[in-house]
């Protein structure tokens, strides 16, 4: 069996007055079609343990139906300890939360030059590719360097109101890196596959994420 690694935010706060953490369908809804297909899925965190999920993600009308999934939310691995070698495929959900932590994990960093290095499986949607960022591999190179693939846009961070409270815009730390970022209207559903990176670029698009990450892996 297959297995996939999911990593997420332990990010609790933007600041004293704005809450954040993981945005909950973006975990639940690629997490429910991994294990629907057949994969065995295991979720982990830089720190382990309870993940944060952020307040405005919660007025889903999926919720009640995620209570199982959201279990898995409780008590997270620790990514240091796991062996990447084990894993097939890596995806990252989003949450704004994700900008706080993930780019400033050595061992987040290490696992996906070791997934773009043996040509596995790279997902993420949303603010998950935060968690590319500043990552590098052994040839110097940017991880997103001339990869086609989207994230949260600018415009959109710009209509939440939260950009000016933001480490960085993800669109634009993207584009310095090399990436190739392409984007379709804001709030859109939008998928963008190349090779075995996929990226989705808003919660809209957490399920045809998942659904191409899945292709990609088989």
């Amino acid at each position: 069996m297959k297995k996939i690694l999911m990593v997420l935010t332990n990010a609790s706060k933007i600041d004293d007055e704005h809450e954040t953490g993981l945005w909950l369908s973006e975990f639940a809804e690629p997490y429910e079609e991994f294990t629907n297909q057949g994969f065995e899925v295991d979720v982990a965190s830089l720190k382990g343990g309870r993940i944060p999920l952020d307040p405005n993600s919660l007025d889903d009308e999926n919720v009640e139906t995620w209570k199982g999934i959201t279990k898995e939310l409780d008590q997270t691995l620790v990514l240091s300890q796991l062996n990447v070698n084990e894993y097939h495929g890596i995806f990252l959900p989003g949450g704004h939360g994700t900008m706080f932590d993930l780019p400033d994990s050595p061992e987040l960093k290490e696992a996906l030059a070791h997934f773009a290095e043996n040509n596995k499986a790279i997902g993420a949607v949303c603010h998950g590719p935060a968690g590319f960022t500043g990552t590098k591999l052994s040839n110097g190179k940017f991880l997103v360097d001339g990869i086609s693939m989207t994230g949260f846009t600018n415009e959109e961070e710009q209509q939440t109101g939260l950009d000016s409270l933001m480490p960085f815009l993800l669109e634009t730390k993207l584009r310095e890196q090399g990436a190739q970022f392409e984007k379709s209207e804001a709030w859109s559903e939008h998928v963008i596959t190349d090779g075995k990176f996929v990226t989705g670029q808003n919660p809209q698009s957490s399920q045809v994420t998942a659904e191409a990450f899945v292709k990609v892996l088989s």
